[in-house]
């Protein structure tokens, strides 16, 4: 027999899933705020003044899959996992490795690309021949970036340029203020394609994921992008983006 309890238990479950299915639909409407610090070819940057780039297409596509549009957020990368904490935005992709010390204090989807740090030098260099002899040099390495802490403590000797901007780092290394730069290697490849000068020697430094930070409070967006990122793969939309940004 139906008590009234029963009833009206019943009933306040109903409200309840009609009240997040309602916010469920108001969400996928509303624009999906996302920071990016656009000067790290090939995951991000400007080109003909339109922000471009691997993350950017896949962002993009993450969106379209989840029926948001995308509303970008420029920002150095030495802001963005603060600035996600502080709630300025719902997501940051830019390059950005999974580490433990950050899983801290943000979310990260899946892993989206597998990089890693690499070490470049001049075209012609051949003092530089492996990782282990930048030991006592100068690398430019660009602040906020993983690639600071791991060579201070990989590398004790070596004398490090913190630049803001990755454009920075390159140039450092090509008028030769810096002996080498430690960076990932998406964007090291791409400024070898596109500008030439400098060379990646081919002893990997390490090999890391990138992931899409998001804030803690909203475990259902990081669900809902991680269920976008699964649609693009089987779909064959993400590895016509990998093919585009990463050719060999």
């Amino acid at each position: 027999m139906t008590t009234r309890r029963t009833l009206v238990a019943a009933a306040l479950s109903g409200l309840a899933f009609l009240g997040l299915a309602g916010a469920a639909q108001a969400q996928q409407g509303e624009p999906l705020r996302v920071a990016t610090d656009a000067t790290f070819p090939p995951m991000e940057f400007v080109e003909n003044g339109k922000r471009t780039g691997f993350d950017v297409e896949l962002v993009e596509a993450v969106g379209k899959a989840l029926g948001r549009k995308i509303e970008w957020i420029d920002i150095d990368f030495k802001g963005l996992v603060p600035g996600l904490v502080s709630k300025r935005f719902d997501m940051a992709v830019s390059g950005i490795y999974i580490t433990d010390e950050r899983k801290k204090v943000v979310d990260f989807t899946v892993p989206y690309y597998a990089g890693g740090l690499v070490v470049m030098v001049k075209d012609g260099n051949t003092a530089i021949k492996a990782p282990a002899d930048i030991n006592g040099k100068k690398v430019s390495v660009q602040v906020g970036t993983k690639s600071v802490a791991f060579t201070k403590e990989k590398f004790p000797q070596v004398q490090l340029l913190e630049v803001e901007k990755n454009q920075e780092m390159f140039n450092l290394v090509d008028i030769g203020r810096a002996d080498a730069a430690v960076t990932g290697k998406p964007a090291a490849y791409q400024y070898v394609r596109t500008r030439g000068g400098l060379k990646v020697l081919p002893e990997q430094l390490t090999t890391e994921e990138y992931g899409m930070a998001i804030r803690k409070d909203t475990p259902e967006l990081t669900k809902a992008v991680n269920g976008a990122i699964e649609k693009l793969k089987a779909d064959g939309t993400y590895a016509q983006i990998v093919s585009k940004w990463f050719k060999q």
